[in-house]
């Protein structure tokens, strides 16, 4: 069956159910209170002759009656079973909508995640450049469009979050293949051009877990801080994967290029779970040992790195007690630590899981700076 003529059907039986009343027998032929050439008659006689709808047992139809809602669900749960005898044998709602926690413990679980709890998607609402990431509903959109977040042309007036329609294809075919993502292409970092991703299934996170800016060049040797968030705002998780994002490029981190699909299987793991909090269970493949994220003192070792970095930053009054950076002009090496400090501890904020090499080359860069 073609989604046009599926879309057509849903549509008809919509019109259906805001006219009639479902029975429990029907009699042959025309219903003697539905008029013929009537505006819904057409889509009554459809319903009828598919057992979709019955009418009353004593023939009539009762076009203008109020629907029950009892009476309107098994008019779907008929309309579900008339797509399971069809051709394909596969169109099916209930590969969904069945009475197994399918729907309700990913609806739970990401209700206690970020994207269900947070408040960004506040920002979608008049801002064009926040859209395409903060609302779901202009996230669909955008991927829909073949655009880049900074290609949102208007903010999105009725922001939703990122929930399940933001990444999944839900209602399409009306059949388990909805779980399916929007888009797994691989992501050109649109701050970074000639440096894409590809991870799989965590190219849809990648969309928009990307920095929105790139560190700038240096003219004769300075680079000015025009903003107190300078840094690659926001997201750069997938460019630290890869290798970049800070103020110099590294290499990228084996959970780029061994883990099949990055960013999905970390924080979701084999149940898809969909709070988006990994679960050490998963690293265990690999590090069978490891008991929690700082394995190999690699957090550790990263926050110290951090601490000292923020100290030096601090003492050069480039850096405020609450994390912002103060505006001016300092040399590249300067400003390259400012924007590592920011990228690793605002904005990655996995201290250094994502790719530890990398991570530990920026904030020792950064110190470096401040040598002697």
């Amino acid at each position: 069956m073609t989604r046009r003529k599926r879309t057509s059907m849903i549509v008809l039986l919509a019109v259906v159910a805001l006219l009639i009343i479902a029975g429990v027998a029907w009699a042959a032929g025309v219903f003697p209170d539905v008029l013929d050439g009537g505006a819904h008659t057409a889509a009554i006689e459809w319903a009828a002759e598919n057992d979709i709808v019955q009418g009353y047992g004593n023939g009539y139809f009762g076009p203008y009656d109020n629907i029950l809602r009892g009476q309107a669900a098994t008019m779907f749960k008929n309309y579900d079973a008339y797509l399971k005898s069809t051709a394909e044998g596969t169109s099916t709602c209930s590969d969904c909508h069945n009475d197994t926690t399918l729907l309700t413990g990913k609806a739970t679980a990401w209700g206690m995640s970020l994207h269900g709890t947070g408040t960004a998607f506040d920002y979608a609402g008049g801002r064009a450049a926040c859209a395409g990431c903060h609302s779901g509903g202009a996230f669909s959109a955008m991927v829909a469009a073949g655009q880049n977040p900074d290609e949102v042309t208007a903010g999105d007036p009725n922001p939703t979050r990122q929930d399940c329609r933001a990444c999944h294809e839900i209602h399409v075919t009306f059949t388990g293949a909805d779980w399916a993502l929007e888009t797994t292409a691989p992501v050109e970092f649109y701050a970074i051009p000639g440096t894409t991703f590809d991870g799989g299934a965590g190219n849809l996170c990648a969309t928009c877990h990307q920095p929105r800016g790139a560190f700038p060049a240096a003219v004769d040797g300075m680079v000015k801080v025009t903003s107190t968030r300078f840094g690659p705002h926001h997201g750069p998780q997938s460019a630290i994967l890869r290798g970049t994002g800070g103020a110099t490029t590294g290499t990228p981190m084996v959970h780029y290029t061994m883990v099949s699909d990055t960013c999905v299987t970390c924080h979701m793991g084999s149940g898809a779970n969909h709070t988006f909090n990994p679960n050490i269970a998963t690293c265990k493949t690999c590090h069978g040992t490891a008991t929690n994220f700082n394995i190999g003192d690699t957090q550790t070792e990263v926050q110290a790195l951090l601490d000292a970095l923020e100290a030096k930053l601090l003492a050069a009054n480039m850096l405020t007690a609450d994390g912002y950076a103060v505006v001016g002009t300092y040399t590249a090496a300067k400003a390259g630590a400012l924007w590592n400090w920011r990228t690793i501890s605002i904005e990655d904020k996995s201290l250094g899981v994502h790719n530890p090499a990398y991570t530990k080359a920026l904030l020792n860069a950064g110190l470096a700076a401040f040598a002697g």
